[in-house]
């Protein structure tokens, strides 16, 4: 089963995500689907629009994961430098490529500008792909994606990438409202999950008109394994809640 395993890294790119002007939907959006597929979606990592940093955070990821996939940074301004990032990540040369360009001078005629033909830069051997309505362009290289920051472009193009990705096993999931505090269930569950290493379960704690509850979530890719361990939580709860007034 572990070999069968798709794994995949979200990188962000831009300093308007770490300063807090632009507010983040890209990666959820992006951990959704990647579930949807089978996909395990392992690590996160937001950097800066500085050039080693996405180098270096870009070789550790493509490294370690099948898929890393890039939002941000390969717009038309000085600070988009993404593209810049990953061919040098790669060790290769960043051309303008040809079919981009020509798109674009059909496009904008007289309006494209050298910012504008910079979003026609694709590093050797990079594949493109294309978010619906949009001229400039995403590419693959490797393992590595690399999209646009803005989430409905973003989207359009994972949209597109999305039928050639190797997928996995999908993990399923069974939520069970708990009706007791986390503190309460925390030892018993821990017990349970020593005993189904393959299985994960996740508690988490919340406030309703009760008072402190937890919901827990039970995560397996074989149903049976997930229905044995889903019934070994139930009869635990019935136990603590015995022990324990709701």
């Amino acid at each position: 089963m572990a070999s069968d395993i798709v794994t995949a890294a979200v990188l962000l790119i831009g300093d308007e995500i770490l300063s807090g002007r632009t507010k983040d939907i890209n990666a959820g959006f992006i951990a959704e689907r990647l579930t949807e597929l089978g996909i395990d979606l392992k690590e996160i990592r937001v950097v800066a629009d500085e050039e080693p940093a996405i180098i270096e955070a870009l070789n550790a990821l493509r490294a370690r994961y099948t898929y890393v996939f890039t939002t941000g940074g390969i717009g038309p301004t000085h600070d988009d430098i993404t593209a810049d990032a990953v061919a040098n990540a790669f060790g290769v040369k960043l051309p303008i490529h040809p079919k981009v360009e020509a798109d674009m001078r059909i496009h904008f005629a007289d309006r494209l500008n050298e910012a504008r033909l910079r979003m026609a830069r694709v590093p050797e051997g990079g594949e493109l792909f294309y978010a619906e309505g949009i001229i400039a362009p995403g590419f693959r290289i490797g393992n590595v994606f690399v999209m646009a920051g803005v989430p409905k472009i973003m989207q359009s193009m994972f949209a597109a990438i999305a039928p050639g990705l190797k997928t996995g096993p999908k993990v399923l999931s069974e939520t069970i409202l708990a009706n007791a505090k986390e503190g309460d269930v925390g030892t018993p569950l821990g017990e349970i999950q020593k005993r189904h290493p393959e299985t994960s379960i996740g508690s988490y704690p919340f406030q309703d008109e009760r008072g402190h509850n937890t919901n827990l979530v039970i995560r397996a890719r074989d149903p049976d394994e997930l229905a044995r361990v889903k019934a070994e939580v139930l009869a635990m709860l019935d136990q603590v809640h015995a022990e324990v007034p709701v």
